[in-house]
């Protein structure tokens, strides 16, 4: 275990560059504070947000030191960025809609109806989500849950769900409206590479990271992540086309759908009776991710920005306000268009751009350094790299068209991180020599390249204890001066980590309710990806599941691959073991709540064949690890 340092002052090369940025941009532009403080009606008395076990999953005080001047460790606009995004508490954005802001990393919107209300993306955890409506209800009456609607499938957009509703209430006729594709996309995404998306995820919104001036001060899209419990409750109607209209409760929506936008299944509301667009996630005041650096599927800019041409075109000569799920809302017919069509051209020049440079030759990283903006975006303060950044966005659209190989030969088979860190310390003269030009580039203000060349010596050795704290101080400084709230958390995670060892995931989004929404089929494959091939290559393994009133499905493993065929169909090979259960027995074994010796034993199961051939089967698979390394081997 390495032993434990505080974070460091500011270098001054890094107080130099903040302070440049002072002179950059228009600081002295409060329209985005007068429009983050409009409708204000109040905020909890009770400022900590608490599970039931009694432990803080949020602390609506913890950013108070935002209030003050901005220190030599932050970037100033960031600083303002996380400082707008600190505001908390329950706003009205029109008559009859209200949003609380400020309870986890998204918002929680609220539309009043005719008998209660629909409520719109419902945060990440049940407590946060059941502390924003029980805000809502102390300024607006105790009115009941009439119908939620989720915007997109991202675990933030759901997860607080059974804060607000229960399935008794489904039960009794509350809808739960989604766009198509949502149940799919939210349960794979959060299992199937979910694992390592959640511990990078610890990176990304650095909930473990002490808040303060020289830790944590917000991700740019929000402040961080809550902690709580991560629920799902399945949607009961789909949205499938754009220009859909629904009445729920009473109020009139006109839908939008984004596929392929910020999440694979999306969609925007028009509100024609509140004259209100709800522009969910893909219209935010800040460049988002094409690709999020805890790691997804890279969205597509292309149709992105078409699809934000599609929303002008379709709503906002009948919107007076334009509000997401993030930020704050925009006022005004004038400035709604403004603001849409200046995150379209965004999105559009930063794909055409790239392209451009692509079919020069140019790599991603080369690409990455060339991007500039146009000078009217870059003055807007909505398009800045607070949560995606221009650099990593353009990579993301490189490895979109052309993949990870960028064509030299050379970078075809190169050595894994370890292996080649290794030989880059030998070739440069051993660790100590490596360390000592390290050392002047940090005196010299280069800590991106102390940051990349010290990475090799805490590969080669990590337990060299002078590498690890000059690797340390090298991403401190870097997430001193980034701009972009996922990149300051990543750095100073990165930092934290090499001091005080591996925090592991602080928010797990597979969750019980979301495994449990996943489909047979995506069952199955998430079983599949936990096969240890290498020691499965010589296994050849059958297993038949006849399910009660429902298919026959054959798993198979051989070849270190484990498939499954529905029916019995030539594919299907003769089982070794076949056994007959009902679709819950079989969820519990796959889900891993019972074991085969358990399974075996109840009454509702038959098994004929080798049984020990599905304890053989199960032997075979390999646990996931919450807790991988990131910055060592």
């Amino acid at each position: 275990m390495p032993q434990r340092t505080e974070a460091k002052p500011a270098e001054p090369a890094v107080e130099r560059a903040n302070a440049e940025v002072l002179s950059r941009f228009p600081f002295d532009d409060t329209r985005d504070l007068e429009d983050a403080r409009r409708g204000f009606l109040g905020t909890a008395a009770d400022r900590v947000v608490k599970d039931v076990d009694g432990g803080v999953v949020w602390d609506l005080d913890a950013y108070g030191f935002l209030d003050g001047q901005c220190p030599a460790t932050a970037n100033p606009s960031l600083w303002r960025q996380s400082r707008l995004c600190s505001e908390h508490g329950l706003f009205e954005v029109t008559d009859g809609i209200y949003q609380v802001r400020g309870f986890d990393l998204s918002n929680m919107t609220v539309v009043e109806g005719e008998r209660g209300v629909l409520v719109i993306d419902p945060l990440l955890c049940a407590e946060t989500a059941a502390a924003a409506l029980a805000l809502y209800r102390a300024h607006r009456g105790d009115r009941p849950v009439t119908a939620v609607l989720y915007t997109h499938s991202h675990a933030d957009h759901f997860g607080g769900v059974r804060g607000i509703i229960s399935d008794d209430d489904v039960a009794a006729g509350v809808p739960v409206l989604a766009p198509h594709g949502f149940l799919e996309h939210a349960v794979s995404e959060n299992v199937y590479a979910g694992t390592a998306m959640g511990r990078r995820a610890a990176y990304m919104y650095g909930a473990a990271l002490p808040k303060g001036e020289r830790g944590q001060i917000g991700a740019g899209l929000g402040q961080t992540t809550s902690t709580g419990a991560v629920t799902l409750i399945p949607p009961t109607a789909y949205i499938t086309r754009t220009g859909q209209t629904e009445t729920v409760d009473g109020i009139r929506m006109v839908f939008q759908l984004t596929p392929g936008t910020e999440a694979p299944a999306e969609l925007n509301i028009h509100f024609p009776d509140h004259a209100a667009l709800c522009m969910a996630e893909n219209a935010t005041h800040n460049l988002h991710n094409l690709l999020t650096l805890r790691g997804a599927q890279v969205r597509d800019p292309r149709v992105w920005s078409r699809y934000l041409t599609e929303a002008i075109d379709l709503f906002t000569g009948a919107s007076d306000v334009a509000f997401a799920s993030h930020h704050w809302p925009t006022w005004g017919r004038e400035r709604v268009v403004e603001y849409l069509s200046g995150q379209r051209d965004l999105y559009a020049y930063l794909h055409d751009q790239t392209l451009r440079m692509l079919n020069q030759g140019l790599t991603g990283p080369e690409i990455a350094e060339r991007m500039e903006l146009p000078p009217a975006l870059e003055r807007a303060w909505h398009t800045h790299g607070y949560y995606g950044s221009v650099s990593h966005n353009t990579k993301a659209i490189y490895q979109r068209y052309l993949g990870w190989f960028d064509g030299n030969p050379a970078h075809l088979w190169e050595h894994p991180p370890v292996e080649a860190a290794e030989r880059y310390v030998e070739f440069m003269g051993g660790a100590d020599e490596v360390l000592r030009r390290a050392r002047q580039s940090y005196a010299d203000g280069d800590h991106r390249w102390v940051a990349q060349v010290v990475g090799h010596v805490v590969f080669a050795d990590p337990d060299h204890a002078e590498a690890r704290a000059l690797q340390a101080d090298a991403l401190e400084q870097l997430g001193y001066g980034s701009e972009n709230g996922t990149w300051r958390n990543f750095y100073l995670m990165g930092a934290y980590e090499l001091r005080n060892g591996p925090v592991g995931t602080p928010t797990v989004t597979a969750s019980p309710d979301v495994i449990a929404a996943l489909t047979l089929e995506q069952l199955f494959d998430s079983l599949a990806i936990r096969i240890d091939g290498p020691r499965s290559w010589d296994a050849d393994i059958t297993v038949r599941w006849n399910i009660t009133g429902g298919d026959t499905v054959t798993m198979r493993l051989r070849n270190g691959v484990l498939t499954h065929v529905t029916g019995t169909g030539p594919a299907a090979a003769d089982p070794d073991v076949e056994i007959g259960l009902t679709e819950t027995d079989l969820r519990a074994l796959l889900i891993g709540t019972v074991g085969p010796a358990d399974l075996a034993a109840r009454d509702t199961v038959e098994i004929s064949g080798d049984a020990a051939r599905l304890t053989e089967l199960a032997g075979r698979l390999a646990a996931p690890d919450p807790d991988f390394t990131i910055v060592t081997p």
